[in-house]
């Protein structure tokens, strides 16, 4: 058993949200480590970091857990009921997923079911995906000669569904770099809204599939083509969608480089 890295005390009918990776376990933050190597119950998704699970006690136990696409679903209340049984028995339990899980995940939900049941809770944020991956990927989500700032956005409803509240309209002119998260299944349906909204059809877009894993694809066009070439490649999720002219940026042209704007 490896020594822990640092000291972490994950006390006993407790709940830590460790985020972690995103998939790669050299993105796991140093106490989200410690936390895995502590914990007497680990509760996992598909999309953790589970070459990490090599570091729990050989007595931890390990509960699967998770949301396949168009697959097997464990429901989010039988979740929480899990952590929250784990943890009136006394033990330790740690709940890893990947990227940041109390950012752009369920950990929220999470902490609020604990919280409810009396059971203390707290957060180890992970590394967030929706930067990570495209910096793997070498696209920057902002570059001070192209974009300002980024825009980061859940795609799992498509435009004009009655459950969404993005107003595509406003994002469409923002003139950052957009990040669009769990876009792939309605990512004809997102291009058609930008578009339609003023966006430029040839604005550079791509999609990065299976990030910060052996399999991690990336695959490069722009508004108007990405819908036509990612069923073309067929691009699966796990995947991030970016949107902008970082896209199409070249780390090597010198004009661009930091070198040419200090002041």
């Amino acid at each position: 058993m490896p020594t822990p890295l640092v000291s972490l005390d994950v006390a006993p009918g407790t709940v830590v949200l460790v985020g972690g990776g995103p998939g790669d376990p050299g993105l796991i933050t140093v106490r989200g480590l410690a936390a895995i190597q502590a914990a007497d119950v680990i509760v996992h998704d598909r999309l953790a970091p589970l070459a990490c699970l090599e570091h729990a006690r050989p007595e931890a136990e390990i509960v699967p857990v998770g949301k396949v696409p168009r697959g097997h679903q464990t429901p989010q209340g039988q979740i929480n009921a899990i952590l929250v049984d784990r943890a009136r028995r006394g033990l330790s339990v740690v709940r890893l997923k990947g990227g940041d899980n109390f950012v752009f995940g369920r950990g929220s939900e999470e902490w609020q079911a604990c919280a409810a049941a009396g059971i203390p809770v707290r957060v180890i944020p992970g590394v967030t995906s929706a930067v990570a991956v495209p910096a793997l990927a070498g696209i920057p989500v902002t570059h001070r000669s192209l974009t300002q700032g980024c825009t980061i956005v859940s795609g799992h409803v498509p435009p004009g569904d009655p459950r969404s509240t993005l107003n595509w309209e406003a994002l469409a002119c923002a003139n950052t770099t957009l990040v669009i998260l769990m876009g792939v299944t309605y990512l004809t349906e997102i291009m058609s809204a930008l578009t339609a909204a003023g966006m430029a059809g040839q604005t550079p877009a791509a999609v990065i599939e299976n990030g910060a894993t052996p399999q991690m694809r990336v695959v490069q066009a722009t508004v108007d083509t990405l819908p036509g070439v990612a069923r073309e490649r067929h691009i699966r999720p796990p995947a991030i969608i970016m949107i902008g002219s970082v896209v199409g940026l070249d780390l090597d042209r010198e004009d661009l480089s930091d070198a040419a704007h200090t002041s």
